[in-house]
Protein backbone atom coordinates (compact mmCIF):
# COMPACT_ATOMS: atom_id res chain seq x y z
CA UNK A 1 0.00 0.00 0.00
CA UNK A 2 2.91 2.13 0.90
CA UNK A 3 4.28 1.47 -2.31
CA UNK A 4 1.39 2.38 -4.66
CA UNK A 5 0.77 6.15 -2.64
CA UNK A 6 4.51 6.75 -3.26
CA UNK A 7 4.21 5.88 -6.84
CA UNK A 8 0.44 7.70 -7.22
CA UNK A 9 2.16 11.07 -5.57
CA UNK A 10 5.59 10.46 -8.28
CA UNK A 11 2.86 10.47 -11.05
CA UNK A 12 0.88 13.49 -9.69
CA UNK A 13 3.97 15.56 -8.88
CA UNK A 14 4.90 14.58 -12.32
CA UNK A 15 1.82 15.40 -14.06
CA UNK A 16 1.51 19.15 -12.37
CA UNK A 17 5.11 19.62 -13.30
CA UNK A 18 4.50 19.01 -16.60
CA UNK A 19 1.77 21.10 -17.01
CA UNK A 20 3.16 24.24 -16.00
CA UNK A 21 2.95 26.55 -19.14
CA UNK A 22 5.15 29.62 -18.80
CA UNK A 23 8.21 30.94 -20.60
CA UNK A 24 11.55 29.24 -20.50
CA UNK A 25 14.89 31.05 -20.14
CA UNK A 26 17.29 31.65 -23.54
CA UNK A 27 20.65 29.80 -23.62
CA UNK A 28 21.94 32.53 -24.99
CA UNK A 29 25.03 31.20 -27.72
CA UNK A 30 23.06 27.81 -27.90
CA UNK A 31 19.62 27.93 -28.72
CA UNK A 32 18.41 28.81 -32.35
CA UNK A 33 16.38 31.42 -34.03
CA UNK A 34 12.90 29.23 -35.04
CA UNK A 35 12.65 32.14 -37.69
CA UNK A 36 15.85 32.75 -39.25
CA UNK A 37 17.77 29.66 -37.37
CA UNK A 38 20.66 31.90 -36.58
CA UNK A 39 22.31 31.12 -33.03
CA UNK A 40 20.19 33.21 -30.67
CA UNK A 41 23.02 35.84 -28.50
CA UNK A 42 21.87 39.44 -28.58
CA UNK A 43 20.65 39.86 -25.01
CA UNK A 44 18.79 42.99 -25.45
CA UNK A 45 16.73 41.56 -28.83
CA UNK A 46 15.85 38.42 -28.41
CA UNK A 47 12.17 37.16 -28.16
CA UNK A 48 9.78 34.07 -27.08
CA UNK A 49 5.88 32.75 -27.88
CA UNK A 50 4.69 30.44 -25.34
CA UNK A 51 1.79 28.48 -26.76
CA UNK A 52 -1.53 27.34 -24.34
CA UNK A 53 0.19 23.95 -25.08
CA UNK A 54 3.10 25.20 -23.29
CA UNK A 55 5.54 24.48 -26.68
CA UNK A 56 8.29 27.22 -26.79
CA UNK A 57 9.60 29.18 -29.86
CA UNK A 58 12.84 31.35 -29.51
CA UNK A 59 13.69 34.03 -31.40
CA UNK A 60 16.96 35.80 -31.91
CA UNK A 61 14.99 39.17 -32.49
CA UNK A 62 11.52 40.79 -32.13
CA UNK A 63 10.99 40.39 -36.01
CA UNK A 64 11.46 36.81 -36.16
CA UNK A 65 8.57 36.29 -34.15
CA UNK A 66 6.98 38.57 -36.19
CA UNK A 67 7.47 37.46 -39.24
CA UNK A 68 6.96 33.80 -37.98
CA UNK A 69 3.05 34.81 -36.42
CA UNK A 70 2.69 35.08 -40.48
CA UNK A 71 1.94 31.68 -40.85
CA UNK A 72 0.71 30.47 -37.12
CA UNK A 73 -2.12 30.26 -35.38
CA UNK A 74 -2.44 33.48 -32.40
CA UNK A 75 -5.22 31.28 -31.29
CA UNK A 76 -2.96 29.04 -30.03
CA UNK A 77 -0.63 31.61 -28.44
CA UNK A 78 -0.65 31.97 -24.61
CA UNK A 79 1.97 34.77 -24.67
CA UNK A 80 4.16 37.23 -26.85
CA UNK A 81 7.52 37.77 -24.43
CA UNK A 82 10.88 40.23 -25.71
CA UNK A 83 13.85 40.95 -24.09
CA UNK A 84 14.16 45.04 -23.19
CA UNK A 85 16.36 47.22 -24.01
CA UNK A 86 17.17 48.55 -20.51
CA UNK A 87 17.66 44.90 -18.95
CA UNK A 88 19.00 42.39 -21.18
CA UNK A 89 17.83 38.89 -20.70
CA UNK A 90 14.76 39.74 -19.19
CA UNK A 91 11.41 38.76 -21.15
CA UNK A 92 8.47 40.81 -20.89
CA UNK A 93 4.89 40.70 -22.21
CA UNK A 94 5.57 41.90 -25.53
CA UNK A 95 1.93 42.77 -26.14
CA UNK A 96 2.24 45.74 -22.99
CA UNK A 97 6.22 46.69 -24.42
CA UNK A 98 6.62 50.05 -26.19
CA UNK A 99 9.21 49.62 -29.15
CA UNK A 100 11.45 52.11 -31.36
CA UNK A 101 12.55 51.38 -34.54
CA UNK A 102 15.58 54.11 -34.85
CA UNK A 103 19.00 53.38 -37.44
CA UNK A 104 21.08 54.39 -34.38
CA UNK A 105 20.01 51.24 -32.55
CA UNK A 106 21.09 48.00 -34.39
CA UNK A 107 19.55 44.81 -34.42
CA UNK A 108 20.30 41.32 -35.25
CA UNK A 109 18.37 40.85 -38.22
CA UNK A 110 18.51 44.75 -39.22
CA UNK A 111 15.04 46.02 -38.50
CA UNK A 112 16.58 48.10 -35.75
CA UNK A 113 13.40 47.27 -33.52
CA UNK A 114 14.05 47.43 -29.82
CA UNK A 115 11.94 46.98 -26.97
CA UNK A 116 11.25 48.39 -23.52
CA UNK A 117 9.38 47.96 -21.17
CA UNK A 118 7.77 51.11 -19.86
CA UNK A 119 6.83 54.08 -22.71
CA UNK A 120 8.85 56.29 -20.29
CA UNK A 121 11.92 54.26 -21.18
CA UNK A 122 11.13 54.14 -24.88
CA UNK A 123 10.60 57.89 -24.83
CA UNK A 124 14.15 59.08 -23.48
CA UNK A 125 15.86 56.59 -25.81
CA UNK A 126 13.76 57.84 -28.43
CA UNK A 127 14.90 61.43 -27.78
CA UNK A 128 18.68 60.84 -27.86
CA UNK A 129 18.56 58.42 -30.77
CA UNK A 130 15.74 59.26 -32.50
CA UNK A 131 13.39 56.90 -34.66
CA UNK A 132 9.69 56.06 -34.29
CA UNK A 133 7.73 54.65 -31.70
CA UNK A 134 5.11 51.87 -31.47
CA UNK A 135 2.86 49.90 -29.42
CA UNK A 136 2.72 46.21 -29.78
CA UNK A 137 -0.63 46.68 -32.32
CA UNK A 138 0.77 49.28 -34.13
CA UNK A 139 4.07 47.41 -34.93
CA UNK A 140 2.37 44.41 -36.46
CA UNK A 141 0.54 46.72 -38.70
CA UNK A 142 3.65 48.40 -39.27
CA UNK A 143 5.39 45.02 -40.33
CA UNK A 144 2.05 43.83 -42.41
CA UNK A 145 2.21 46.88 -44.53
CA UNK A 146 6.35 47.16 -45.26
Amino acid sequence: MQRFIHISFVALLFILTSCNVGPQAIDYGNDGCHFCKMTIVDKVHAAEIVTKKGKIYKFDASECMINFMEDFDAAEVKSYLTNVYTEPEILVDATQATFLISKNVPSPMGAFLTAFKTKEDAQNVHEEKGGTLYTWNELLVHFKEN
